[in-house]
């Protein structure tokens, strides 16, 4: 009996030491639900009972896992609200690349037509120019034979009432300028399909557009929709400006970190002893630097000169031309009611066809030859390379290389745009030095 009181008691000191030891393992949180229940010891010549029973506790498991299982959620909500998030980036980007496809079909289709205005218009103005000039004539030929006939009576009235048709539609027609409107459709067309191009480019690459990508993209198109205007009324270009500047198409950005030119330059050689430096370079720098003065020096300056002398020469055939057609309308009107006896009816009449027949040069000139076009031929040409020169300094400006550009995709990128190879790139950044006391005359373009 004394025996086995004592195993039952080495039986208690050992549940209960490891009873203590799992719950210092476990932690106070994991306390037990269950009593160590100790068997009763009953005498064994009265107990039916052949062995006694000893149940151990029973400590709950729950929450072991619970820590774990709540990262996993975390993880997955995190993932589900990043795939959500991705999926909203690239239907904003698709609808952006809608919204270009659109504008590029809706300004070739604009641009088509206002080319055909011009054709029709110039058409038209010298057919009704050249029939009113010859009406003149015959008119003139017909009052010398009879001083009161009603057929010359007739022909002047109704080349009067051509050549104020014609100066009317004139005044309309140098106001707008068709040409230069189809040569803005056009350009607006090239420039949208070129941000199309590049949507698509960045989509085709499995990219996952970010938010800042998105309103950029917004912003370039905003940006070409104020440059070249669908409507003619109200939101219409200035077609003869006070001063010539470089067209825009482009927003304007304001870097984070702006530097100058000169803090950049100066960071020395040691800040591109390491292998990281995105393909940029000091001598790069310097070589990029260099081939943006020679585009501000040379070819923004030679179009902007050539847009100049292009506007004047506008400006004086717009205002010749209604000019002339208006004096022919006169001197048809009173070469009818001036006695030919003293000559000034037989001037008058020689005025009225000589001025139809000038008019008809006149407007030939300017809008056959579409000077209005080339106007803005060369105003969007000086503007390319001012987009070149902002967008090489905004590189520079930039201190952190691994924000800029790569610099080799960067200088191959200017090169092509330039018509030029990389080794002639390079020899146009050093064509800034003098040779024999002068500069040396090249241009940064070898395109146009």
């Amino acid at each position: 009996m004394a025996t086995l009181q004592a195993s039952s008691m080495a039986v208690c000191m050992k549940a209960s030491t490891g009873s203590s030891q799992i719950r210092r393992r476990l932690g106070e949180s994991f306390t037990p639900k269950a009593t160590l229940s100790l068997p009763k010891i009953q005498n064994p010549a009265t107990s039916s009972t052949s062995a006694p029973t000893l149940s151990l506790p029973k400590f709950p498991l729950r929450g072991f896992g619970d820590h774990h299982d709540q990262d996993l959620d975390m993880m997955r909500s995190s993932s589900s609200s990043n795939e959500t998030t991705s999926l909203v980036q690239m239907e904003n980007m698709h609808a952006v690349l809608e919204a270009v496809s659109d504008r590029v079909e809706m300004h070739k289709n604009i641009g088509a037509q206002r080319d055909n205005w011009n054709n029709l218009l110039l058409t038209s103005i010298n057919a009704i120019t050249l029939t009113a000039a010859t009406m003149a004539g015959i008119s003139s030929v017909l009052s010398s034979s009879s001083s009161a006939s009603s057929p010359a009576i007739a022909l002047k009235l109704s080349s009067t009432l051509l050549y104020l048709a014609a100066t009317g539609i004139l005044v309309v027609m140098n106001k707008i300028q068709p040409s230069q409107l189809a040569e803005e459709q056009r350009n607006a067309a090239r420039l949208f399909k070129q941000l199309q191009t590049q949507i698509q480019t960045r989509l085709s690459l499995g990219l996952t557009p970010a938010a800042l990508d998105l309103n950029e993209a917004m912003e370039k198109v905003l940006a070409l929709d104020k440059a070249y205007p669908l409507p003619l009324l109200g939101t219409m270009l200035e077609k003869f400006p006070k001063t010539v500047e470089p067209a825009v198409w482009w927003p304007r950005k304001v870097r984070r970190n702006p530097k100058t030119t000169s803090q950049v330059s100066g960071l020395g050689r040691d800040y591109y002893s390491s292998n990281n430096n995105n393909g940029w370079s000091g001598k790069l720098e310097e070589e990029m630097r260099e081939v943006s003065k020679v585009m501000e020096r040379k070819d923004v300056a030679d179009y902007l000169r050539l847009s100049e002398k292009a506007l004047r020469l506008n400006k004086i055939l717009a205002i010749s031309g209604p000019l002339l057609t208006g004096f022919g309308a006169l001197a048809t009107a009173i070469s009818g009611g001036i006695s030919s006896a003293h000559g000034i009816g037989a001037a008058a009449a020689v005025v009225g066809v000589v001025a139809g027949a000038l008019a008809s040069v006149v407007n030939t000139l300017e809008h056959g030859c579409q000077v209005g076009m080339v106007f803005e031929m060369y105003r969007s040409n000086a503007g390319f390379f001012r987009l070149m020169e902002e967008t090489i300094e905004s590189n520079l400006r930039e201190r952190d290389v691994e924000r800029r550009e790569n610099g080799q995709v960067f200088q191959t990128k200017v090169a092509l745009q330039l018509g030029r190879s990389l080794s002639e790139l390079k020899n146009l950044a050093a064509s800034r030095w003098r040779k024999n006391g002068s500069d040396l005359e090249e241009f940064a373009s070898k395109l146009f």
